[in-house]
């Protein structure tokens, strides 16, 4: 299936790179309009992904990354988390829940969590290989039929139902605490 739209990144296995691959894919995801809940359980499972490869694949080193984001005709989001580090011994035993080889601060959750967040999940490994996690997950989006039609040339033209303008609010302007300016900045907050 030919994507829409991609994005290929490769990071060390550091502990800090869990959050930014998680917001990577978050921001990646925007263009897709997903609601809060979809955006909460596609970054809820690239950080388990994500995790597990710093954590299991290089346990005393620091090795590469790579997480693909592609956007596949439909709203389909598919993410791929690849590692090069000792891969899965039993990949069944894996699978199962609480089941970890990461000791007793770990909770086995990792695989059962990104299967029950995703609409479709996969895993391959192999022995000093490494290891693949694929997943995909339709996006309903918060309005289904408004979306951003490219015109080229760098337009952009929204079709189908647009949002209602108190959509693209803040938080505080929704419940009348900023007082926006005529260019929509905040000015103030309102007593």
């Amino acid at each position: 299936m030919k994507p829409e739209n991609e994005v290929r990144l490769q990071f060390p296995s550091l502990s800090a790179n869990e959050a930014f691959a998680r917001q990577t894919a978050a921001a990646f995801a925007a263009q897709m309009d997903p609601t809060l809940e979809e955006l909460g359980d596609l970054k809820t499972a690239v950080s388990e992904a994500v995790t597990n490869a710093i954590v299991h694949a290089y346990p005393d080193s620091i090795g590469p990354v790579s997480l693909r984001l592609r956007r596949l005709e439909g709203n389909l989001l598919e993410i791929t988390v690849k590692d090069r580090g000792r891969g899965i011994q039993d990949v069944q035993q894996a699978r199962q829940p609480m089941f970890t080889t990461g000791g007793a601060e770990r909770s086995g959750m990792g695989f059962t969590i990104m299967e029950s967040f995703m609409n479709s999940f996969s895993l391959r490994s192999a022995p000093s290989k490494g290891t693949t996690v694929r997943m995909r997950k339709k996006l309903t989006g918060r309005d289904q039929g408004s979306r951003i039609k490219d015109q080229g040339g760098g337009r952009a033209e929204r079709t189908g139902n647009p949002r209602p303008p108190e959509a693209d609010a803040c938080q505080f302007c929704r419940r009348g605490g900023h007082r926006p300016s005529a260019r929509g900045r905040h000015l103030s907050v309102l007593p």
